[in-house]
């Protein structure tokens, strides 16, 4: 396996962060303590109360151990969440400790609809209605919800939009967390990669495989990658790819999406798809908010 790797410079908030992602049951704080994590923080699901200023004290100072740490606060912390109000308050005033709240709802009937698709009962209501147990959760969460420096109502979100909502609270002045591009070169005869998104067959190029000089190298030697990268369907290729996936990558970011794998594959995978994996990623080394890795996984498979 040859692996290489480039990483643009990405902007990063260097004030500490804490956030606290608390809500109603269904609306959506999964996705979005999933958010935090894609975006560094160190998560923490339904940490008990008493631990969090300690947790919290973890991104502060000097000697910080976390840089952004972010914890679920929801009703399943039972008798004890009467008491996060004070608490929190507390927090916002803790010098050098950047925190905010992030409280998600929804309305009543969506709420609902979800409990119904997930046949999970309501965390105050295992043996009655969801409905019931709704009402009591938002008397609970009132004071809490009366703090909170964002309430995302998720009524109308779809999962990528909710999370682009997330990534834009918390994200502050840092940039959107960089969409990692991988490119591999592979075989067809040894399989397609089961994580490709895209596919891109270059069995179409000419084939070093029958140079006698060339057929002992593999597509990072500069005569293979010379012999392939010549020929007008091979720069037509690598042009009119470049354009589409300069095209896709911004928008791929904005969905919020994390990963992309970009699969190129030939006959055997030690030629054709290694130049131009090669190739593909120099075109695209300095796209912004992109972390590109390049991998051939068949040059050595006979």
């Amino acid at each position: 396996m040859i692996e290489r790797r480039n990483r643009n410079k990405i902007a990063r908030i260097e004030e500490p962060r804490f956030i606290v992602v608390t809500g109603l049951s269904g609306a959506g704080k999964s996705q979005a303590i999933r958010t935090l994590e894609d975006l560094g923080y160190f998560c923490v699901d339904n940490l008990p109360l008493a631990l969090i200023p300690t947790f919290a004290a973890l991104t502060v100072g000097r000697d910080r151990q976390i840089r952004r740490a972010a914890v679920v606060v929801d009703i399943r912390g039972g008798r004890e969440l009467s008491r996060f109000p004070a608490m929190y308050r507390k927090l916002k005033r803790k010098r050098g400790l950047r925190v905010a709240l992030i409280f998600l709802e929804a309305e009543d009937r969506i709420l609902l609809r979800r409990f119904s698709e997930t046949r999970r009962p309501h965390p105050l209501a295992p043996t009655r209605s969801a409905a019931e147990g709704l009402r009591e959760e938002r008397r609970r969460l009132h004071a809490i919800r009366g703090l909170a420096d964002r309430i995302v109502d998720t009524t109308l979100l779809s999962v990528h939009e909710l999370r682009r909502a997330i990534l834009g609270l918390a994200a502050g002045s840092s940039s959107v967390p960089p969409l990692t591009v991988n490119i591999i070169s592979f075989g067809f005869k040894h399989g397609v990669p089961a994580d490709a998104d895209l596919v891109f067959d270059v069995r179409f190029l000419p084939n070093p495989h029958f140079v006698p000089s060339l057929r002992p190298l593999i597509g990072t030697n500069p005569r293979v990658s010379r012999y392939v990268l010549r020929s007008a369907p091979a720069k037509r290729f690598l042009r009119l790819t470049t354009a589409l996936l300069r095209f896709l990558l911004p928008e791929y970011i904005a969905e919020g999406k994390a990963y992309l794998t970009i699969a190129i594959g030939c006959t055997g995978g030690r030629h054709r798809s290694v130049a131009i994996g090669e190739a593909l990623a120099r075109q695209l080394k300095n796209e912004r908010g992109v972390v590109l890795r390049v991998r051939h996984r068949d040059p050595e498979v006979e």
